[in-house]
């Protein structure tokens, strides 16, 4: 995976040498104990970053398999594709969408890109082929040109220029939005954030000048969750940073336990533009 990288000073390879990542240039990296490594330049503000109770949520709510349908979609489409050699997750959170891409894939590797240094430890430890970076996605990714054979890019932002730049010629990019109808009744009751109907129209417009739409799949079935997993389903996405825990649960308490919900995604495959 190592081979992949490059130093997001110069944009030089990087190389490992005892217990870190350096370049030819000296820039120089250290690999933390929990089996990451930061590539975030020093002027770098990881400020829109998940936190550590963002993460803590995420992987309360992922382990209960609620989002299991979406992964397993995730891992057709890429075992499907030959050639996979190194798959990319550009958000990558806690791991679990790419250990599940991974599963099947026996010789590929995965690079788990995220802002946050929490998710990064999680992600460094969800599947013996990760090799997780905190890095920032608007910023020039510090992977070398051509060098990852499809992107999976969940509910994270999408740089179009640097995803085409690290694909190779006719990868594979994935991405994964939430529809309009995503919890439905939840949104409203929780005072939680909304997803623009326009959604899609403007993901295809961000990404158009370098990548083109080959296909796209609504995924949509109801869960049933206790209150437990209502507020880590909240808390591991961007409504916390909207709504304080105490409100949340005070909110939560006027709602029927269990409640049912819609998890509604739609899921788009691209292609880089020649």
């Amino acid at each position: 995976m190592v081979e992949r990288l490059a130093c997001p000073v110069c944009a030089e390879p990087l190389l490992l040498a005892e217990k870190a990542l350096r370049c030819a240039r000296g820039h120089a990296f250290d690999i933390a104990r929990q089996g990451y490594a930061n590539l975030l330049p020093g002027n770098a503000r990881p400020g829109t970053a998940d936190t550590a109770e963002m993460v803590s949520a995420r992987e309360d709510f992922l382990v209960t398999g609620r989002f299991a349908p979406m992964a397993d979609v995730l891992s057709e489409i890429v075992t499907a594709e030959p050639g996979i050699g190194c798959v990319l997750d550009a958000g990558a959170g806690t791991g679990y969408y790419l250990s599940a891409v991974l599963r099947p894939l026996e010789h590929a590797a995965g690079i788990a890109l995220d802002l946050s240094k929490y998710a990064a430890r999680r992600a460094a430890r969800a599947h013996p082929r990760i090799g997780a970076v905190v890095a920032d996605l608007w910023r020039p990714l510090p992977i070398r040109a051509g060098s990852v054979d499809a992107i999976v890019n969940v509910f994270a932002p999408r740089n179009a220029a640097e995803f085409q730049r690290v694909l190779r010629p006719g990868g594979l990019l994935i991405t994964v939005t939430p529809s309009p109808r995503h919890l439905g009744p939840l949104v409203e009751a929780l005072g939680l954030v909304t997803v623009d109907e326009q959604k899609n129209e403007r993901v295809d417009s961000a990404l158009g000048a370098h990548f083109t739409l080959e296909a796209r799949r609504p995924l949509e079935y109801q869960a049933t969750l206790d209150h437990t997993e209502t507020e880590a389903l909240v808390r591991m996405g961007p409504s916390a940073h909207h709504v304080p825990a105490d409100e949340l649960r005070r909110r939560l308490s006027t709602l029927p336990e269990p409640v049912t919900t819609p998890l509604s995604f739609v899921i788009s495959t691209f292609r880089p533009t020649k």
